[in-house]
């Protein structure tokens, strides 16, 4: 394992110049302090774990110290912003000090997101508040430990700086780690300011850096773009198995490497609706839960036309026709795992479709319901959870199509059964209670929760002793949490 001045740097996005990014040094935070720390993400740059808790850590992390190999660049991207074109968006609180390689070989932005104003701050000063910080540094770690790709997050840095938004609060730090911090925005930019050698130079580095078997195809720029609506095909369908809602789907939040990104107000679904909106500021339900998948097809739609300078028209609508049935195929293979079938027939969409109808006019707790249906033979499970339902008889033609399914489905046993149920089903999520528990105690001082959780998070699946209360319902306040992009 390494100590932090053993990382090894190698910034490739830093040197395509200042026409992609702008050197900013961060802005120191005051008497910063370590909140919580991912061990698992600090292995992915080969760091010993105990380093965390020195004060160097901190400092780094903080934005008081910089590694003499790092080269701290602000971004610049544009973006869809709820279905309207900005023509300049960027970093406007993050920098991305440099891209660390590992011993096996793969190569990490470390993004410090809160770090103070750029260039592109616009009318915002730059900073980031313990609360938003916490949540995007579980977020990232909790989707991770579903299966879910995502960007990671290392750590969280809190401090004494007063920082306003509706009100007085502290300034904090999240380091967050991905392949490339590049998105659809960025492509965007370049397209409508028309500086189309700028354009071939992105598209060369992401190509050559992240889809470099995509060279070996006739037409490596398509192959790429395919590859891209695949992945977000797959992360989405992964979103609406798992009840995730991310909020905010503007093309300057959307990966180019199909990872979930830019957590703002996110939320998971206590009761199963599929017309939650989580953020607050959506007035519009542009974003809701139901539709993250049209939306993704927007986002991807927005890219190709970015792409059209590389790629024919009629080969990005093909490209882009691939996106739905993708998307179906990913999301049904995952719900009929989700509900312990191993083989597909036909009627299994409607199955699905049929049990979310009913959830949907009974408040039923989408995950503790999919977790219990595995807890005993498919018969007793339903039987018990019956009465979660409003509408029992049409529960009970549903549970008699189920059962049914389920003995058509193969000859295993019940304990076979619910290890692979379990093994899908997580009995831990990320509620919005559990994290505002968290903050609450975070901002009186006291860490031990947020470290607490992120514990029970990276273990989903798999029932922990002592830690009931997390895998509750929630009390009835904690399903009308309202959450901003304020952060």
């Amino acid at each position: 394992m390494k100590a932090l001045d053993e990382l090894t740097f190698d910034n490739r996005f830093a040197r395509l110049g200042d026409a992609f990014s702008t050197h900013v040094l961060p802005e120191p935070l005051d008497e910063p302090r370590l909140v919580v720390a991912s061990k698992a993400a600090m292995a992915l740059l080969d760091l010993d774990p105990a380093v965390a808790e020195t004060p160097v850590f901190a400092e780094l992390f903080g934005g008081h110290k910089l590694w003499a190999e790092a080269e701290p660049r602000a971004m610049v991207y544009s973006g869809h912003q709820f279905g309207g074109y900005t023509p300049q968006l960027g970093d406007g609180r993050g920098l991305l000090l440099g891209e660390v390689y590992n011993e096996a070989g793969e190569h990490w932005d470390l993004h410090l997101k809160g770090a103070g104003m750029t260039p592109y701050s616009r009318m915002g000063d730059g900073r980031a508040v313990l609360r938003s910080s916490i949540r995007e540094f579980l977020a990232s770690e909790a989707l991770h430990a579903l299966g879910i790709p995502t960007s990671r997050a290392l750590c969280v840095i809190g401090s004494s700086t007063p920082v306003w938004r509706e009100k007085q609060e502290r300034g904090a730090m999240v380091l967050r780690l991905a392949h490339s911090h590049i998105r659809f925005g960025h492509f965007e930019y370049f397209y409508y300011t028309k500086k189309p050698e700028q354009q071939a130079e992105l598209a060369e580095h992401v190509l050559n850096l992240h889809y470099p078997e995509c060279r070996e195809q006739p037409e490596p720029y398509l192959a790429m773009f395919r590859e891209i609506v695949e992945r977000n095909a797959e992360m989405i369908a992964k979103w609406q198995a798992y009840g995730f809602c991310h909020g905010v789907m503007n093309t300057d939040n959307m990966s180019i490497l199909g990872i979930t990104f830019d957590f703002g107000p996110f939320a998971f679904l206590d009761d199963f609706d599929a017309h939650f909106i989580c953020n607050h500021s959506d007035h519009e339900g542009r974003y809701s839960f139901s539709n993250q998948v049209p939306i993704g097809q927007w986002n991807l739609s927005a890219l190709a036309q970015a792409l059209t300078p590389f790629i024919s028209v009629d080969a990005l609508k093909e490209a882009l026709g691939l996106y739905l049935p993708l998307y179906q195929a990913h999301y049904l293979d995952l719900m009929r795992r989700r509900l312990g079938l191993t083989t597909a027939e036909d009627a299994d969409q409607q199955l699905v479709e049929r049990l979310l109808k009913l959830m949907q006019n009974s408040g039923v707790d989408y995950t503790l319901f999919l977790r219990h249906l595995g807890d005993e033979p498919a018969a007793l499970a339903v039987a018990r959870l019956r009465d979660d339902f409003v509408n029992l008889a049409g529960f009970d033609a549903w549970a008699e199509q189920y059962k049914a399914r389920v003995a058509r489905d193969g000859d295993y046993t019940q304990e076979q059964r619910r290890e692979r149920m379990h093994a899908v089903n997580p009995l831990y999520i990320l509620r919005n209670y559990l994290a505002q528990n968290a903050i609450a105690a975070a901002e009186s001082g006291d860490y031990s929760e947020v470290r607490r959780l992120h514990e029970v998070l990276t273990r989903p699946f798999e029932e922990q002793a002592g830690m009931e209360q997390y895998a509750q319902r929630p009390p009835d306040w904690g399903k009308h949490l309202e959450i901003s992009c304020s952060s």
